[in-house]
């Protein structure tokens, strides 16, 4: 899918254009917390399930996930954090793994061709929650499953989202951020039809604020 090389979608293609190559080698803070994540993720995937990842970044979790999914398209609305993702896939292929350029923002990958949406890290940067969302499961079908972790900056220390993340804006340093609560994902994905099966904090080093939720879409007969 190509992005616009004007408007939003443009703008934090260049935000994130300009990070990606230190992004690629920066450490992950919380490898075991990680390392929770990807296994509790991988026991809710088939081997004939088609997945979406939605801001896959340079594609470390979608490298790891693709083994346990049938098909798995991980997008980014980053082009240069997609060659990144390319360049790793290249280095160690899996025919199953593809990675896209998109805007998780204004998703168009038809309707109900996922079992599976993924959205790790990523739901504090989109435009709009509702919108995003909307659009993304439009893309599951019945019954399938939405599986997220998101940093909930309203969790944190009060003063980040009032004056840190306003000066890092200011100098160019963050980009434009949602200050998001657990109950907000969980009221949100209940507007969106969903039904919120599981709610669990899978950090290791001090307070967690990235709740990993599972949301199943509501199929005809859950009414």
């Amino acid at each position: 899918m190509a992005v616009a090389t004007d408007g939003p979608t443009a703008k934090k293609a260049r935000f994130w254009d300009k990070i990606a190559r230190k992004y690629a080698t920066d450490p992950i803070a919380d490898m075991a917390g990680y390392e929770v994540s990807l296994d509790r993720t991988r026991t809710l995937l088939a081997p004939t399930h088609r997945v979406l990842e939605l801001g896959c970044g340079t594609g470390t979790t979608a490298l790891h996930l693709a083994p346990s999914a049938g098909r798995f398209v991980a997008t980014d609305v980053s082009p240069e954090m997609i060659a990144i993702a390319r360049e790793k896939l290249a280095a160690a292929p899996q025919p199953n793994l593809e990675f896209e350029v998109a805007d998780a923002d204004a998703p168009a990958f038809g309707q109900g061709c996922y079992d599976v949406v993924l959205a790790f890290n990523l739901l504090h940067l989109v435009a709009d929650l509702d919108a995003a969302l909307s659009s993304a499961l439009h893309a599951l079908v019945p019954g399938g499953l939405f599986i997220s972790k998101t940093p909930c900056l309203s969790e944190m220390n009060p003063l980040i989202p009032v004056l840190v993340l306003p000066v890092m804006r200011l100098v160019g340093k963050a980009p434009p951020v949602l200050c998001l609560r657990e109950l907000d994902l969980r009221a949100a994905f209940e507007r969106h039809g969903m039904d919120v099966v599981a709610v669990e904090r899978h950090g290791t080093k001090g307070k967690d604020v990235r709740p990993f939720i599972v949301a199943r879409k509501r199929g005809p007969a859950d009414g």
